[in-house]
């Protein structure tokens, strides 16, 4: 088996018996990081904060896929000195309204189906905002919480890679910049590899052939989280894109451990510049925005070694894509790609459909389209081995 980078499909992959070989042109590092490195990594039941679902198939297999990750999460972060390891914490995520949530039918249908999914310690309650310390004067007038996966990535992303690596994958730095259907037959000869799983983000409008592949950058500023300048914040504050009277309002507050808060967020389609600095009008804009929301911001202290995280959410014309590869017959490939900014919410679930499309294909059963595989929402049905 050859995978593209995509540390969950190795995972459940290696648990199934595979041999995996990663390419990857890049690994994790305290330097030079990843995307995933970058993320918020506060799981969401879609769509996310920052919003842009599109497609109805894409957001009904992405309901299936955010459950099964917050299950697996909820699990690891359960094992206390797995916790620690893995830096992954299940932590009360606050999402706030400008108006009561029954006005708004898509919210209400959402917060529903959210009561309904199996997620823990849901409450609702207007309540949340004064408990919270947010600004009566920003204009929030509804709250629901419920008990989400927080993950440092940092951690994580170190902790996956080396579990991964113990488990038997073969890591190898390597950058493909062609079309894989082009170079399908020559990669898996080279690697005896039987299926070649694509995982490779942005990089997949090369290597997919998909130029619908575009990117949002995103900033997310990090203070010092220790309660000396302000109340330490010990849960995830948000308003959601598409609960925001514009993407201009999205507010995004997430611990990213024991000492470091997010600040975030923004949301610039088709932009592929990694400039931003917090001087930058956005940046400037987006921090404002916060300390509005919850007033002791303004006191905070930049993290000193690494005040401004960014990064480029990688979507697609009609968002995330698990599905074989259809433009050549008989084509061995499985794509996994257009997670944009929810790809540790749906990581595992993801993961499980890529091992049901590598079985199909090694059991010569005929490619079918993505829109032709939605599924109910439930529990894994997938055991990952620690």
């Amino acid at each position: 088996m050859l995978t593209i980078r995509f540390i969950y499909s190795s995972w459940v992959l290696l648990d199934r018996g595979y041999r995996v070989t990663i390419l990857s042109k890049a690994w994790v590092s305290d330097q030079d990081r990843l995307t995933s490195q970058i993320a918020g990594a506060l799981w969401e039941f879609p769509p996310a904060v920052c919003g842009q679902h599109t497609d109805k198939i894409s957001l009904a297999h992405s309901k299936k896929w955010c459950m099964t990750a917050y299950h697996i999460w909820d699990g690891i972060a359960s094992i206390p000195s797995l916790s620690i390891e893995s830096g992954v914490r299940m932590m009360p995520s606050d999402f706030f309204f400008f108006d009561n949530i029954e006005k708004d039918p898509q919210q209400h249908s959402k917060m529903a189906e959210i009561m309904a999914s199996g997620v823990r310690g849901f409450y609702r309650g207007a309540d949340i905002i004064d408990d919270r310390g947010i600004d009566p004067s920003y204009g929030a007038e509804d709250a629901y919480e419920l008990m989400a996966p927080v993950i440092d990535t940092d951690k994580a992303m170190q902790w996956l890679t080396q579990l991964v690596e113990k488990k038997g994958a073969n890591l190898v730095t390597e950058t493909i910049e062609t079309d894989l259907v082009e170079i399908e037959d020559s990669l898996r000869a080279r690697y005896g590899a039987d299926v070649i799983v694509n995982c490779a983000g942005l990089q997949s409008y090369t290597l997919a052939g998909d130029d619908t592949v575009y990117p949002i950058r995103g900033g997310l500023i990090r203070v010092i989280n220790d309660g000396q300048d302000f109340p330490k914040v010990n849960a995830a504050l948000t308003i959601t894109a598409d609960a925001a009277h514009s993407s201009n309002e999205i507010v995004f507050l997430v611990p990213r451990n024991d000492n470091i808060l997010l600040i975030g967020g923004i949301t610039e389609p088709h932009n592929w510049d990694l400039d931003l600095t917090l001087d930058s009008p956005i940046i400037r804009r987006m921090r404002e925005r916060c300390e509005n929301f919850l007033p002791g911001l303004k006191n905070a202290r930049l993290d000193p070694d690494y005040p401004l995280a960014q990064g480029l959410r990688p979507f697609r014309g009609k968002n995330v894509r698990v599905e074989r590869e259809l433009r050549r017959t008989g084509s061995k490939i499985v794509h996994s790609y257009g997670h944009g900014g929810a790809g540790w919410s749906l990581s595992f679930g993801c993961a499980q459909d890529v091992l049901t499309l590598v079985e199909e294909t090694l059991a010569g059963i005929p490619a079918r389209p993505m829109g032709d595989r939605v599924s109910g929402r439930g529990k894994p049905d997938i055991v990952a081995s620690l």
